[in-house]
């Protein structure tokens, strides 16, 4: 038993001691607070894994719930998007909530502490509240308006909600402690004034409360057991437990509020406000571009489901921060495609090859298998005849003894097909080299069962039939960023350090089977790297990006 409490990490040992101190398990509840303003990152990964994983642990329901109190950055297309990335992940929700359902019982514990001199109404502008707030060393100096009469904050309060004054006009304040060395308890703003539609209330409201007031209380209305942040908010616990005291019913559960560390990945940033600029300034194509640390762009990319939480699961929960290493990512998203990814056939920087002493006119049909990891996986068809491609660095014309690809005069086996051997080639004006010439041995057939098919060749490479070969666009993606954290250097805009080579297209072929390929569906390209077809194909251009590379020297 002992051991078993020694696995557990440090927000599940919190959980399991409130439930020995007499919690009831039926008690349990947890939520997701993303806010709608942007698309979900990589670091919301963490979040969602923590949370829904708990739910799955411990048999409790798990809401989803928008933060959404600021329309000014708030979009019905970024809940559409956060919604899918959750279920992507293979997570489902017991009830789907907002803080806007919230806003009028908000409103009216706003305005009984009001009536219990436990706010007001300030007339000053956010850059002297500010001012005022003074640093953590020295105590802050009281608003000119923190004693005003309740009648008075009263009245202004229900003018503000009434859209009377204009913004930045006033804002409503929590009295607490102007001394605090806590400078979120400095009488922060709870309510500001913003005329603007809400993408679920409409014009309704004028005022809109701020992320602190509201996200606690949030949490005590769905009766939240555990609210779970990371740790930038943890100097925001004082302040989320100060309001729940003055609204909490001594009979219902008082939720509990615990950080921990964020997940930072090296070459990635999780900033929405630097996300949201790459958008706008057009350095990549959109949020899910498959270049961006979003769950949209890593999902289009080909990273799956498990490989992700697997990953989460490596990192585990810590209460410091530190920068993994992406390498530990790519290393799972590996793992997991080298189990369900069909191996097919496509050459990126192709070169013709001819085999002088095949039929003209002959084409066969040959079995290959679809991924040896997978004893379900099966077999396939692929058409073989006299004209290949084959990858121009799987040719040299002069090598060495350690070059075990094909060479003027060397033999290499053609995967599934035949022993091949280089005569002669052609080139351009430019000594480049536009045709290899080739001979096969007809009784080195795979699988035929002849002495020759058997015979060993320290060479085999890919190739696809050029009467038979599928045109594709091929998206080799790299990072984003040429240096592991683009945005630690405070000198220097993170945008100097994006990649100019963090994506190159090039034009190759396909065997033809892939034209039938599903968007998002995992596959390997033989001695390549892992592929999925891109939603950008068409009928007409098939577009396949390159999710990792087959193999790196990251050792766990």
């Amino acid at each position: 038993m002992e051991e078993e409490k020694k696995a557990l990490n440090f927000i599940e040992q919190i959980i399991e001691q409130d439930l020995e101190n007499g919690l009831a398990k039926n008690q349990l509840r947890f939520r997701f607070p993303p806010e709608p303003n942007g698309y979900l990152h990589v670091g919301h990964t963490k979040a969602i894994c923590i949370n829904f994983g708990l739910g799955e642990k411990y048999n409790a329901p798990v809401n989803l719930r928008f933060d959404d109190t600021n329309p000014e950055k708030e979009e019905q297309e970024f809940v559409d998007s956060i919604k899918k990335d959750v279920e992507w992940l293979g997570f489902k929700w017991d009830r789907e909530v907002y803080a806007s359902d919230y806003f009028q019982q908000l409103y009216e514990w706003a305005v009984e502490m009001i009536k219990q001199g436990k706010a007001y109404v300030d007339e000053q502008s956010s850059e002297e509240i500010t001012a005022q707030r003074k640093t953590p060393f020295e105590e802050g100096v009281p608003s000119p308006y923190r004693d005003r009469p309740i009648e008075e904050s009263l009245a202004l309060f229900e003018r503000m909600k009434n859209g009377e004054f204009e913004e930045g006009a006033m804002s409503l304040r929590a009295k607490v402690d102007m001394a605090s060395p806590n400078m979120n308890m400095r009488d922060p703003v709870m309510y500001r004034i913003l005329k603007r539609p809400h993408h679920r209330t409409g014009s309704q409201w004028k005022i809109y409360p701020m992320y602190d007031w509201a996200h606690g209380e949030s949490d005590y209305i769905e009766q939240i057991s555990h609210s779970l942040c990371s740790l930038e908010f943890e100097n925001h616990r004082p302040l989320y437990n100060w309001y729940l005291e003055q609204v909490a019913d001594e009979t219902k559960l008082k939720p509990k509020q615990r950080e921990f560390a964020r997940m930072n990945v090296a070459y990635m940033i999780t900033s929405k406000r630097k996300l949201q600029r790459l958008v706008a300034e057009k350095a990549v194509t959109g949020w899910d571009d498959p270049r961006m640390p979003t769950i949209s762009g890593m999902r289009r990319l080909g990273y799956t489901p498990k490989a992700i939480r697997n990953f989460i699961e490596r990192v585990g929960v810590a209460k410091r921060e530190n920068l993994i290493d992406i390498q530990l990512l790519e290393f799972f998203v590996r793992e997991d495609l080298n189990k369900i990814a069909n191996r097919m056939m496509a050459v990126i920087d192709p070169v013709k090859l001819v085999i002088e002493n095949y039929p003209d006119n002959e084409e066969e049909w040959l079995e290959t298998e679809n991924n040896p990891e997978d004893e379900n996986a099966g077999t396939r068809k692929i058409p073989f005849s006299k004209e290949l491609y084959i990858e121009r660095e799987d040719f040299r014309e002069e090598a060495n003894r350690k070059f075990f690809r094909l060479k003027l005069g060397g033999e290499v086996r053609l995967k599934s097909a035949y022993i091949i051997k280089a005569e002669r080639l052609e080139k351009d004006e430019n000594g480049n080299i536009t045709t290899i010439y080739a001979s096969y041995d007809p009784k080195s057939k795979s699988g035929s069962g002849t002495e020759e098919s058997l015979r060993k060749v320290k060479g085999t490479l890919h190739w696809v039939s050029a009467k038979h070969a599928l045109p594709v666009e091929v998206r080799i993606y790299d990072r984003l960023f040429t240096i592991p954290q683009p945005d630690a250097e405070k000198e220097r805009d993170f945008m100097e350090f994006i990649n100019p080579n963090s994506l190159v297209t090039v034009q190759g072929f396909a065997e033809p089977s892939l034209k039938n390929a599903k968007i998002g569906e995992p596959l390997q390209f033989q001695r390549i790297g892992y592929f999925t077809k891109d939603e950008d194909s068409t009928e007409e251009r098939m577009v396949f990006n390159r999710t990792v590379t087959l193999k790196d020297s990251f050792k766990i």
